[in-house]
């Protein structure tokens, strides 16, 4: 251990996280169409010349350096993203076995990180999600780094203003001011609705509720408890794993654990569970979108006034680009 810590140096103790696991199932036929075979959405170039996990490393980069950034992938996407992954230093890359879920694919990079620097703070980004302005959004970021220090044992989730009723996202309910500054204000979580029916989503869009990014700060130690408390089948097979990372064995213990690993889904069995230990700061001046659906991928790129990289015969709905691109101000304000 203490020649893993040698090699962190005297650097900050900020971790990044990119998840990077999924299959993009849901553009799956829209991706075929365009390319003639499957390539899951991260990987993708949608618009201008970077796939979203290009830009997820780069903010992820920018957050942490690049040592102290950690990929978990599939496995059977290891050419795509290696080819993706040549123009960056990025220190470690984590291949699951099979997918075993949401919780599964975060603690795995979170073992590994727990083992280097057990008082880490960490940074989580999903790869499959569209940000706009990128400077806006680190800086938001590491405002959420400040607040999640200031309040170790919660964990920190960035949130967005709503601009419809939605069904497919995750809702947030917010609770009383915690910390946080007059432009990033910290708010405590008084409930998750994962996914909910149209007239819960309709309440919640009525009283203030925000859609979760799924962006997440929180300290290792915090993540770690939170598990043990919602998954402790899950958690015991970690801490197996912990003991291996770095030695001979770290290959062999990862098909072990991960034959065992159940499925547990980090959104409805760890933050719907656990609220209280839950925080929020709203993300704002930021366009985001989980780009789940192709018609979200040709609604962000209209509201940026750029073309897309795929022929427009792809899509099932026809796209109608924006004749006079809005300068940024003029986006932000009406997303």
């Amino acid at each position: 251990m203490q020649v893993m810590m040698e090699q962190r140096g005297g650097e900050k103790n900020v971790w990044s996280i990119v998840l990077a696991g999924g299959e993009g199932e849901r553009v799956k036929p829209f991706v075929l169409r365009w390319l003639g075979r499957h390539r899951p959405k991260q990987y993708c170039t949608f618009v201008g010349t970077r796939s979203m996990f290009e830009h997820t490393l780069d903010r992820a980069t920018q957050i942490a350096s690049p040592k102290q950034t950690v990929v978990v992938a599939a496995r059977h996407h290891r050419s795509e993203m290696r080819d993706q992954l040549f123009a960056h230093l990025t220190h470690k890359v984590i291949e699951q076995p099979v997918n075993r879920d949401t919780a599964a694919g975060l603690f795995l990079p979170l073992s590994y990180i727990r083992t280097l620097d057990p008082h880490a703070l960490v940074v989580i980004q999903p790869s499959d999600h569209f940000i706009y302005p990128e400077r806006r959004f680190v800086e938001t970021v590491r405002h959420s780094v400040a607040s999640a220090e200031a309040m170790p044992d919660r964990l920190l989730l960035l949130g967005v203003q709503p601009d419809r009723l939605e069904t497919e996202y995750g809702w947030i309910q917010r609770g009383a001011r915690l910390n946080g500054t007059s432009t990033y204000p910290v708010h405590a979580v008084s409930s998750f609705l994962e996914k909910p029916e149209l007239a819960q989503a309709d309440a919640a869009l009525r009283s203030g509720g925000l859609w979760n990014t799924l962006v997440l700060t929180a300290t290792v130690n915090a993540l770690w408890k939170a598990g043990w408390t919602c998954f402790p089948d899950l958690m015991s097979l970690f801490e197996r794993l912990c003991s291996a990372w770095g030695t001979p064995d770290e290959a062999d213990v990862i098909e072990d654990v991960y034959r065992e690993m159940p499925r547990h889904n980090f959104s409805s069995q760890l933050l719907q569970q656990v609220p209280e230990r839950v925080a929020v700061l709203e993300m704002t001046g930021v366009l985001w979108s989980d780009w789940g659906k192709p018609e979200r991928i040709a609604e962000s790129i209209r509201r940026i006034g750029r073309r897309p990289a795929f022929p427009l015969d792809c899509l099932e709905r026809p796209f109608v680009p924006n004749p006079v691109p809005q300068k940024a101000e003029e986006i932000l304000a009406s997303a």
